[in-house]
């Protein structure tokens, strides 16, 4: 029996390379979440700046805030691609025996911000949507509005003109 509980603190026990792996873990997880919070942040301040054109009504300004957003959020995807396995490493290095370090506390605090501004960023775009939505339906009625108007001119023939598109010749002298 001694012998197995010698296996046991031995197991327990990490040696200097699993250390640095541990630690090496901890600060790229860390990083890549100060960097996805990064991302989120500028992605809510676009979506702030969106709103603000939405309502202003500028058709090109919308659309080039619309392609930035759509980069942001790629990117946002991909970090969290990285962000993900990580994840389980780290968890699965912490649910062992975890070395004192101070970054460790400061995991779950980015979490937490990363989570709030993630929910936030849900809200704001879906403020976005609905928003963009009720101004498409406004733009929808003045052009049928503008459709029906009978004052504005068109590409329509008069109806005092010919009905065919054929030239005729008239004899003046009789």
């Amino acid at each position: 029996m001694p012998v197995l509980y010698e296996e046991a603190v031995t197991a327990v026990d990490i040696d200097a390379a699993e250390l640095a792996q541990r630690v090496a873990v901890l600060r790229r997880f860390k990083t890549l979440l100060s960097q996805q919070r990064d991302r989120f942040r500028s992605y809510l301040d676009l979506l702030d700046k969106q709103q603000n054109i939405i309502e202003a009504g500028s058709a090109e300004e919308l659309l080039s805030y619309v392609e930035l957003e759509e980069k942001i959020v790629a990117d946002i995807f991909s970090i969290q691609k990285v962000i993900d396995p990580l994840e389980d490493m780290y968890y699965s290095i912490s649910s062992r025996r975890v070395p004192a370090d101070s970054q460790n506390d400061e995991v779950p605090s980015l979490k937490a911000s990363l989570e709030n501004l993630k929910s936030e960023a849900v809200v704001r775009s879906a403020q976005n949507k609905e928003l963009l939505s009720k101004r498409m339906v406004e733009l929808r009625t003045e052009i049928t509005t503008l459709r029906n108007n009978p004052y504005v001119v068109s590409n329509k023939r008069s109806s005092y003109g010919a009905a065919n598109n054929t030239s005729s010749l008239i004899n003046l002298q009789g």
